[in-house]
């Protein structure tokens, strides 16, 4: 008698896959814009782009996923925040154009679809999709039962979105005598956490209990999702002008000054003075048992999670603005000639309060 093989029997619960697609429906379909056409369930992802609307429009797109914070969020079994994060790494990548992010897509990779456990991280990618004012058009869950564990999974998303072409931002736009603004992070975002596990494991840190100086378990804190600075870089703009707003650095792998870098033009400097803001917690934590400084300050966006190089005669403005808008932000550095060609295009110099 011949063996007869299924689909759910090789890994791959179709059934599973449709019931996670009802209770994520609801999510997703609050995160449409008006250009969206037709609804969840379509073989691709449909965007009316108002082109009356624009004069030149240059579409903007960006990749990115979570890294290995996903494996915090399996250890302690909470899966709603990490598609915040998701969303995050996209947008605030785009908004550093000066792009409006319009939608985005995401891809779930999973040894087997809980159908709970999808929800809740798609839930949390809408969650993120409304904080930015970008549409979920749609996405993918993968279920590879002979290639993963049956609780793991990884997450990947594509976000697109929109700039006037005389409107984007940039080191062409970056001046000497520019101010460089620092937007707070609302923790490690999602960079460095190969070396944050790395440094709990080695030093037996437990996740469930609240380390002195923070207000809450560890686990917690390194959960925290990525603040979305999109909406706010785009109201900068839209207050500022691109006269006076010039350039943004999402502060990403590579750390502050390596990102900054990226929107300095040859010339120029950024110089950052550390003494301006404090060095977080739970990054004092990573040093205390092993990190170096240096090594911190590239792995780590060590309290800033976004950058501004603006006007010298609209600093105070966009400070009074981000502020206003729940972003704390202050002036912490400035833009000058790199008069030594072997200097760095952005520096920290000073030390943390």
């Amino acid at each position: 008698m011949s063996t007869e093989f299924t689909y759910a029997a090789s890994g791959v619960d179709i059934d599973a896959g449709e019931r996670a697609v009802t209770l994520m429906r609801a999510a997703v379909e609050r995160t449409n814009r008006p250009e969206v056409v037709g609804g969840l369930g379509g073989f691709a992802g449909l965007f009316a782009l108002d082109t009356a609307k624009y004069r030149r429009p240059l579409l903007a797109s960006s990749t990115d996923g979570v890294g290995t914070k996903i494996a915090l969020a399996r250890q302690l079994d909470r899966h709603d925040t990490v598609g915040i994060d998701l969303v995050a790494m996209v947008v605030d990548d785009l908004v550093a154009c000066g792009a409006e992010p319009l939608f985005l897509q995401d891809y779930v990779a999973c040894g087997r679809v809980v159908p709970e456990r999808i929800a809740a991280i798609v839930t949390g990618i809408a969650a993120g999709c409304t904080r930015a004012g970008a549409a979920l058009v749609g996405g993918e869950t993968a279920e590879h039962g002979d290639l993963m564990d049956a609780d793991e999974y990884d997450l990947a998303a594509t976000a697109v979105g929109v700039v006037e072409a005389d409107a984007v931002l940039g080191p062409e736009r970056v001046h000497e005598g520019d101010a460089v603004i620092a937007m707070a992070s609302s923790g490690f975002h999602s960079n460095g956490y190969s070396l944050v596990r790395r440094v709990v494991g080695a030093a037996g840190l437990d996740l469930h209990a609240t380390p002195a100086g923070l207000d809450r378990a560890l686990g917690e804190e390194l959960l925290e999702p990525t603040r979305i600075y999109a909406l706010d870089c785009l109201a900068l703009v839209e207050v500022l002008g691109v006269e006076g707003v010039h350039a943004y650095a999402h502060i990403t792998g590579g750390g502050l000054a390596g990102n900054t870098a990226r929107v300095v033009p040859d010339g120029l400097q950024a110089v950052l003075d550390r003494s301006t803001w404090a060095l977080p917690v739970a990054v004092r934590l990573m040093e205390e048992h092993g990190v170096p400084r240096a090594e911190s300050e590239r792995a780590f966006n060590c309290g800033v999670g976004m950058i501004a190089a603006v006007a010298p005669d609209r600093a105070d403005a966009a400070v009074a603005l981000l502020t206003a808008r729940g972003v704390p932000a202050w002036i912490a550095g400035t833009v000058r000639e790199r008069s030594d060609g072997d200097a760095p295009a952005a520096e920290l110099v000073g030390s943390y309060r």
